[in-house]
């Protein structure tokens, strides 16, 4: 199950899993997007393919579309909680409070919403493994990133709450902490404006969502006995939140 799969880092991580063989579900707000997909993957890898459109800063819609599924369905071995956003890049004096309460409602509120249904399933499935996508945002402070940053601080800690409280039932929980992608990410962040977040990923090459994704299938195609804590990938030009070498 991945979140946020219309695009992006969530996108290409249902494309790894279903060119695995994996039966998948892909969740997000873009109704008529997500059944396009669920087309293109069954029709490329003949793999079942359920969608989910709800929005994850809604615990009643995550909770239907969740509880609703068919039994079938509800054996769920992988979560992938990608859905996430920046909006906004203002200093704290001068932040947005609608920009602020979109971070914090789907990075953190959506996480929880997803993770809180979805592990009592694995529970009583007798295994697991959730893989939350993080950020280095999430390690290190940088001008003007100060909520999207403690958001993601917050993930970090989140899951390793979750794999120490799901420990003794042997679910695996993994953090992907991903520097510069080029996705929707910086488009989001500025509210539409493509000129302005093109200039984030020029004179150096970030890392796509299939790079990402490639992290993700590792740490879950790895034997049951083996967990993947935490792992952070960067672009070879990045050396750190605001540290890239551009030529």
């Amino acid at each position: 199950m991945i979140t946020g799969a219309t695009s992006g880092i969530g996108y290409s991580t249902a494309v790894i899993f279903a060119s695995n063989g994996w039966d998948v579900i892909i969740t997000g707000r873009r109704a008529e997007r997500l059944e396009k997909i669920a087309i293109e993957l069954n029709d490329q890898y003949r793999v079942r393919i359920l969608t989910l459109c709800f929005d994850v800063r809604n615990n009643e819609e995550v909770e239907a579309a969740i509880k609703g599924m068919p039994e079938e369905w509800q054996q769920i071995n992988v979560l992938v909680n990608n859905a996430g956003l920046a909006s906004g890049l203002m200093p704290i004096q001068q932040g947005n409070l609608l920009d602020w309460e979109k971070m914090i409602d789907t990075n953190i509120k959506g996480l929880l919403y997803v993770s809180r249904v979805v592990s009592p399933l694995m529970i009583r499935n007798g295994k697991g493994h959730i893989i939350n996508i993080g950020s280095i945002a999430g390690h290190e402070i940088y001008p003007n990133g100060n909520v999207y940053c403690g958001t993601k601080a917050a993930v970090e800690l989140i899951t390793k709450g979750m794999r120490v409280d799901m420990l003794k039932d042997g679910i695996r929980v993994t953090l992907v902490s991903p520097g510069a992608v080029n996705t929707e990410f910086s488009v989001v962040r500025f509210h539409g404006d493509q000129p302005r977040a093109d200039t984030v990923y020029n004179g150096y090459q970030p890392l796509s969502g299939d790079d990402v994704a490639k992290v993700v299938w590792f740490a879950a195609s790895l034997p049951p006995h083996i967990n993947i804590s935490e792992v952070t990938v960067v672009p070879t030009a990045q050396a750190g939140t605001n540290l890239v070498h551009r030529v």
